[in-house]
């Protein structure tokens, strides 16, 4: 079976459309949302009716930061266009949708994989990955051969040779790696589909294949001036629509 796994969405719908266009050409038959469904962007309503329904379907959806946030959370150590972002969606959103985000747990297992939006390690301190000391702790706090997470939004794969030094490069676009299950664990970092914070603009994920044991990554391009000027319109920070057309 091939999963594709969509994190850091942040109600940018024309790059979720775009990936979950992408994926299904792909040959994706179900799919991962890793949290941070919301914030940032100006539709985070549009967003989760999709993201929704495929729930119904069989995806498995996490909670993230900016979710949890949404929902009432402490948002003050987030910088200030986050916070606003925050609390504008605060009022965009219906109960049924906030009912759905409030359901959604902190992670989820099926097979040989560990889905958390930040850490395996104390997934509900939203702690950042951001070398291999990082890595080494969720790896063991997940226990499973393969951890895939977000947050970071940027693609990273780290890897130990079950019990030695836990390494990292990053991943050839559209390249399958093969996992080599037998006597390594990964940890892979999906990078962001609603905001890529790179320099490059185009939405990321991967694409698990089950039967072939590979994690692909891809960069898919999308209407982002689109996506930047909705946000204009509904009046978020300026700095986040500069974000969408730059990747920075």
């Amino acid at each position: 079976m091939k999963i594709a796994v969509l994190s850091d969405i942040h109600s940018n719908l024309e790059a979720l459309r775009a990936c979950l266009i992408h994926a299904r050409f792909q040959g994706a038959e179900n799919y991962v949302f890793l949290g941070d469904l919301l914030g940032y962007g100006p539709d985070p309503g549009a967003c989760l009716e999709i993201i929704a329904n495929m729930v119904k379907d069989g995806a498995i959806a996490v909670l993230g930061n900016h979710d949890e946030a949404v929902l009432g959370g402490d948002c003050e150590n987030l910088a200030y266009v986050a916070r606003d972002a925050i609390y504008w969606t605060r009022q965009q959103l219906q109960p049924t949708e906030l009912d759905f985000v409030q359901n959604l747990p902190l992670a989820g297992q099926a097979g040989y994989v560990f889905y958390t939006h930040a850490s395996a390690d104390a997934p509900e301190r939203w702690t950042y990955i951001n070398n291999s000391t990082d890595a080494a702790k969720c790896m063991a706090a997940s226990g499973k051969p393969l951890t895939i997470v977000g947050h970071v939004h940027h693609q990273v794969l780290y890897y130990s040779d079950r019990g030695s030094k836990v390494r990292s490069f990053i991943p050839v676009l559209g390249v399958g790696i093969p996992l080599m299950l037998h006597n390594r664990q990964w940890l892979a970092i999906a990078g962001s589909v609603g905001q890529p914070r790179d320099g490059n603009p185009a939405a990321a994920y991967v694409l698990h294949d089950t039967e072939n044991d590979s994690l692909t990554f891809f960069r898919v391009p999308y209407d982002h001036d689109r996506a930047a000027r909705k946000v204009r319109a509904a009046g978020l920070p300026e700095r986040l629509a500069y974000r969408l057309e730059t990747g920075k």
